[in-house]
């Protein structure tokens, strides 16, 4: 099951794996790996001023330093319980009876929870029409070209092992060797000690819990001895409470909690503000605390939960091109360029069609709308705005997020292999894509990729301001290599992406506001990972989503079914 991996380059510290330094002369070095799941974004393409979008392009035939690192193996996840369950639901849809009539079910939003939508229910016999409203799929992991070739994307969206729908629809696709899977580690940033690292190391040979356990034990830089104490005696009442326990936090935030079970402050700034901005984009006196509870739940329960990959290239080309693929080889339409004007209603409030800005009007069996919240939010007819079930959606909002992408003239020496923890005050999470993406490799010079979070009061400023801050705050990262003025390492170029609304704001009260797939009104469904699923608003959540969606829509064929016939024999009589 190993995946051999990519040439990388990048200087290393603290890191050993099958590694080789190759030079003019000769040399020698050792290597590592990691990463870390950032919530799914919605970007727009930006055209790059032309003083900050240099056309000429680095030299790729000159190699003064190249370290060939080998990707880690294929974690074993084929037999735990939480990816048996979701091999078992998937198996489902292929072993359903074959319809005599397939349903043409017409789905709005080719991101993650729409691809899976129509994936399944192609699966299953059925239609899909997969309607997406830009000229690129996937949603909230779209990635555009530019002018020079290179890639920027939403979002930095790597893969854990305790995505299990997530593994499985790789499986499915034939695609597991995508995944560049990382070293079992997590990665801080210590901004009292600019340019050092603290890791959390989780060794291979321990059972979950205990191989989490003896990281954050044998972690001493970040806490000390009486904060884990404190810490895991806080803990208690989670681990004693189950999943009861775990819902019954959503009215809390992070910040709150931890004061309540007499956990330190300072566990919750050296840890908890760089773990909830990597969660939900937003700081942990906003955050709900089920949501901490939930991501610890699923890490702590398999041995591999917590480990990671990267995609070994562009979501849209490498991981959303294979579904459309498989959708259409079943039979299935995936449309482009399909934007939703209005959601056209019969007179007894089901719904007629799906018109188009263009003006083609698209009619199906079933309706399903697999868009961000706040897309459905504005499209909703005026009839269904006062159903308790659309009413409660008005508390759901996505959160604004920001992904910058910067090309430097040099190779940076200060990072790693894998995604690290900034835990700084204005970015989250990020990863020189140049040694960690076997797609974005270039030995020469770095190109970091960063999430920008929390970023409501920056959504608004312009490109500029946020690459100046952002600078600022890589001159305490790479003290040696970066200078705000960029005395040091030169920008080449750079990429924004802005996404006002992003995955829904996981804030405390938002739980029951989130709604089941099947809507109360006949025909029309739901997908997303703001709609009722265990994994919140992540890539895992959004394709669990899309399977429940689907699930929901076999369960109902024959009422769909007859539903058609009849409207069609109505028709008939007009």
């Amino acid at each position: 099951m190993s995946q051999f991996g990519h040439v990388s380059a990048v200087n290393l510290s603290r890191q050993c794996n099958m590694c080789t330094v190759l030079s003019p002369q000769h040399g020698s070095s050792i290597g590592n790996s990691i990463s870390f799941a950032v919530s799914d974004a919605m970007g727009h393409k930006l055209r790059m001023p032309t003083t900050h979008a240099f056309s000429k392009r680095s030299n790729r035939n000159v190699h003064p330093l190249k370290v060939v690192c080998i990707d880690y193996p294929r974690p074993e996840l084929e037999n735990t319980v939480n990816f048996l369950d979701a091999a078992r639901l998937s198996s489902t849809f292929r072993t359903s009876p074959r319809p005599s009539k397939p349903l043409e079910i017409v789905i709005a939003g080719s991101g993650l929870a729409g691809l899976s939508t129509a994936k399944y229910l192609a699966d299953a016999g059925h239609k899909p029409i997969l309607l997406e409203a830009r000229d690129v799929l996937g949603g909230k992991v779209a990635a555009w070209k530019d002018e020079d070739g290179d890639w920027y994307e939403t979002g930095l969206h790597i893969f854990f092992g305790a995505y299990p729908n997530i593994q499985n629809l790789f499986g499915e696709l034939g695609i597991n060797d995508r995944l560049q899977w990382k070293e079992h580690s997590m990665i801080f940033a210590m901004p009292n000690k600019p340019g050092e690292f603290s890791r959390f190391d989780f060794p291979e040979i321990l059972p979950a819990p205990f191989n989490g356990i003896l990281a954050i034990l044998k972690n001493n830089e970040m806490l000390t001895w009486e904060e884990k104490i404190k810490f895991a005696i806080g803990l208690l009442p989670a681990i004693a409470g189950g999943q009861s326990y775990v819902e019954a936090q959503d009215g809390i935030t992070v910040t709150d909690w931890m004061k309540k079970q007499g956990v330190p402050e300072r566990i919750t700034d050296e840890v908890f503000i760089a773990m909830s901005k990597a969660l939900n984009f937003i700081n942990p006196d906003e955050l709900s605390m089920q949501c901490i509870l939930i991501a610890l739940n699923r890490f702590l329960q398999e041995k591999n939960g917590s480990k990671m990959a990267f995609l070994d290239g562009n979501p849209p080309e490498r991981l959303c091109k294979p579904i459309a693929e498989h959708i259409q080889s079943l039979g299935g339409e995936v449309r482009l360029n399909s934007r939703i004007q209005k959601i056209d209603l019969n007179e007894d409030g089901t719904v007629k069609s799906f018109i188009l800005t263009n003006g083609d009007v698209i009619k199906g069996d079933a309706y399903v709308f697999a868009t961000p919240v706040d897309i459905l939010k504005l499209l909703l007819p005026d009839e269904w705005r006062d159903i308790p079930y659309f009413k409660k959606l008005d508390k759901l909002v996505g959160v604004p997020v920001i992904n910058v992408h910067i090309w430097f003239d040099r190779k940076l020496k200060n990072t790693y292999d894998h995604l690290l923890f900034s835990r700084s005050p204005l970015l989250s999470v990020y990863a020189d894509m140049s040694v960690a993406c076997k797609e974005y490799y270039d030995p020469n010079k770095s190109m970091l990729e960063l999430v920008f979070a929390p970023a409501e009061e920056w959504i608004s400023h312009s490109d500029e301001d946020i690459i100046e801050a952002t600078m600022k705050e890589l001159a305490k990262l790479f003290p040696d290599e970066i200078s705000a003025d960029q005395s040091k390492a030169k920008i080449l170029k750079y990429h924004v992406v802005k996404t006002p609304r992003s995955v829904y704001k996981t804030v405390p009260g938002t739980e029951p506001c989130r709604p089941l797939q099947k809507s109360p009104i006949e025909g029309f469904y739901l997908a997303g990972d703001y709609t009722k699923q265990k994994y919140l608003a992540s890539m895992e959540g959004a394709v669990l989503s899309g399977k429940l969606c689907a699930q929901s829509i076999v369960k109902d064929c024959e009422l769909l079914s007859e539903r058609a016939q009849k409207m069609v024999a109505e028709a008939s009589l007009v």
